[in-house]
């Protein structure tokens, strides 16, 4: 049995081959493979040398200083730092958080951990596209407010957030930003100085390096202080503490950057294949495109289908590799809380599925991808005969 065609790039991306290139030298007696912190001797340097040169690739990407990159396990890790580790350190000065509801778990569970250590929560509704208006984030800002975290990219939706807006209104009010920017590495083009963001999470495995690394974006300012959440060592200037991983760390910053230098070439060949894609779906009838085309990234579409359920046309779809919303949340059959909570009917979620595209998705994968779908539709939406004997 052959491998179904993976359209679930927003899922995991596979890494690039270059990047695991990069990472088996760093694996084996015949690499760079010691411990970075082992300072005493030459395999120790040529360690920490790989993984001081990844921080500076990922610090590129961004437009940061390599010393305000921290290492993390992850996207998840990273935010649960940023929040956690931000709003303890800080709780004599406030005990406020305003996120939004169509935030990532890791946000959200995060979020709901802090309301129980006795912080206020406050969770901002999307428009209908899936975006967070700086107005409605105004309205929401008190005199106690922390930190504000929104995405730069829903997962789900593909949806843009106005970053730069966002910061301002943060800072007005003297609190710091926090960013999710999972998604954005390779689609969006970043600067943290230029948007005034804080804080921001970032991960590997999203931008075609391997999974297990991530990292955390600090901005260098004695008044951002975070609380650790892991301790023994003191390491990443006592944010983060554990032995660095080289080979994943030196994967990251490689992804990273061919992630710089493609991104352009990249988001041409998405946009290519999502309008391919939407051209052959959008004759099946009866389609919804919950992604806003015009502020969102190209790599993510999420679309409805009359007459047919989610779960349904899936289990159809065997030969196609997608989900019905983030991989993270895909163990509950309930509907997307990020398409209800854009105002989509509970039916139409249950009728939604995420597809995503990369680097490796070819123009003939999606001409087969719809013609599976095409067919798979045709099934679904034939009445039954039982159904016909009832006429």
């Amino acid at each position: 049995m052959s491998a179904p065609l993976y359209l679930d790039y927003a899922a995991t991306t596979p890494t690039d081959p270059r990047v695991a290139e990069q990472m088996m030298r760093h694996l084996t007696l015949d690499g760079v493979y010691a411990n970075p912190a082992s300072r005493s001797h030459m395999p120790g340097w040529l360690a920490e040398q790989a993984v001081e040169g990844a921080r500076r690739q990922v610090a590129d990407l961004i437009g940061a200083d390599p010393r305000e990159i921290v290492w993390t396990s992850g996207a998840t890790e990273a935010d649960n730092l940023a929040l956690t580790g931000y709003l303890r350190a800080n709780r004599a000065r406030g005990r406020h958080l305003v996120t939004s509801r169509i935030e990532h778990k890791a946000v959200l569970d995060t979020a709901a951990a802090l309301e129980a250590e006795g912080f206020e929560v406050t969770y901002l509704s999307p428009d209908a596209e899936g975006r967070i208006a700086p107005e409605r984030l105004r309205e929401a800002m008190r005199d106690d407010t922390l930190l504000v975290s929104l995405m730069a990219v829903n997962n789900e939706l593909g949806s843009v957030n106005d970053l730069t807006a966002l910061a301002a209104v943060t800072h007005a009010f003297g609190a710091r930003f926090h960013v999710d920017a999972a998604q954005a590495p390779g689609r969006l083009a970043l600067d943290v100085e230029a948007m005034g963001i804080d804080l921001m999470s970032l991960s590997a495995h999203k931008a075609y390096g391997p999974k297990g690394i991530g990292a955390l974006y600090v901005k260098r300012d004695p008044d951002l202080r975070l609380e650790a959440l892991i301790h023994g060592g003191g390491h990443e200037r006592g944010m983060r503490s554990g032995t660095l991983p080289t080979h994943q760390i030196v994967g990251m910053g490689e992804a990273f950057a061919l992630a710089r230098e493609a991104r352009e070439s990249d988001g041409e060949h998405a946009a290519m294949l999502r309008d391919r894609f939407l051209t052959g779906v959008t004759g099946c009838g009866g389609v919804h495109v919950h992604t806003p085309l015009a502020h969102a990234v190209p790599n993510i579409l999420n679309i409805a289908f009359d007459d047919v359920d989610g779960e349904s046309l899936l289990m159809a779809l065997r030969g196609l590799a997608v989900s019905t919303g983030s991989a993270c949340n895909s163990a509950s059959v309930a509907p997307s809380y990020v398409l209800e909570g854009i105002g989509v009917s509970r039916a139409q979620a249950l009728a939604s599925i995420r597809f995503s595209f990369g680097r490796f998705t070819t123009a003939a994968e999606i001409d087969t991808a719809v013609g599976e779908i095409r067919r798979a539709l045709e099934g679904l939406r034939q009445p039954s005969p039982s159904a016909m004997n009832h006429r």
